[in-house]
């Protein structure tokens, strides 16, 4: 899902490269987006569904877009659908994250030292559901949009306790989509000479907060006093 002018087109089509490396078989990669200038021409690309909320003015919809996935009928597309954030970088085999049972699986957000007792939330950057199954998901959102907003930080805090509520919502293990921020970037002060790197059971790493892939592969990091050297295993990863 693409919209803004923040991630250009060469997010799109080095996705779908990573995404043809790394899955066997056919698939069909669909751009849910509100501009297709420059897009590759093996993506299909759609409108991103209107969420059809009242918005105040100068109110963001934001990330909330997302939730447009789990439409009834999402452009007639049906099957297993792998979410994946634009700004992932895809270093392993996604064969199993089609195969892996459970009826909705995500990211389990990363731990936080500041954050006690069980965590539900999780990261909606790979999200994998069946096309339409969850279409209660986004009518729930549109009928107590209001009182959602106020009581969930963000479009996946709200999914994840939907979906677990209802007995439906599993996690990935743990190793497969480790955060770039967490579990790549070396410990203080070994950050000053060792390169970032994923670690070995990775299969997609997630960039999330300060930093991205074109950013991570020059060595900079949006935070003051954060020092990183390049990643320059982006270079091949990404693209």
């Amino acid at each position: 899902m693409k919209w803004g002018t923040k991630y250009g087109p060469d997010y799109v089509n080095r996705l779908y490269a990573m995404v043809r490396r790394h899955l066997s078989g056919d698939f069909r990669f669909v751009c849910l987006t509100d501009d297709t200038q420059g897009i590759r021409s093996e993506v299909e690309c759609h409108p991103i569904p209107d969420l059809n909320i009242q918005l105040a003015p100068g109110q963001r919809d934001g990330a909330w877009k997302k939730l447009t996935t789990f439409e009834q009928d999402l452009y007639g597309l049906q099957g297993q659908a792998l979410f994946l954030d634009l700004d992932v970088v895809i270093v392993g085999s996604i064969d199993e994250f089609f195969t892996l049972p459970g009826e909705f699986r995500i990211i389990h957000d990363y731990p936080r030292f500041w954050r006690f007792g069980k965590r539900i939330v999780g990261n909606s950057s790979v999200y994998r559901f069946t096309l339409g199954a969850h279409a209660d998901v986004l009518a729930n959102f549109r009928a107590n949009t209001e009182q959602l907003r106020a009581e969930y930080r963000n479009e996946q805090e709200y999914l994840s306790h939907f979906l677990h509520q209802q007995g439906k919502l599993d996690y990935w293990p743990a190793a497969w989509c480790p955060s770039f921020k967490y579990y790549c970037i070396p410990a203080w002060p070994s950050n000053y000479w060792k390169e970032p790197l994923p670690p070995a059971d990775a299969r997609i790493v997630i960039f999330h907060g300060e930093v991205n892939p074109p950013d991570a592969l020059q060595g900079l990091r949006n935070k003051r006093f954060h020092h990183i050297q390049p990643a320059r295993w982006i270079e091949k990863a990404w693209g």
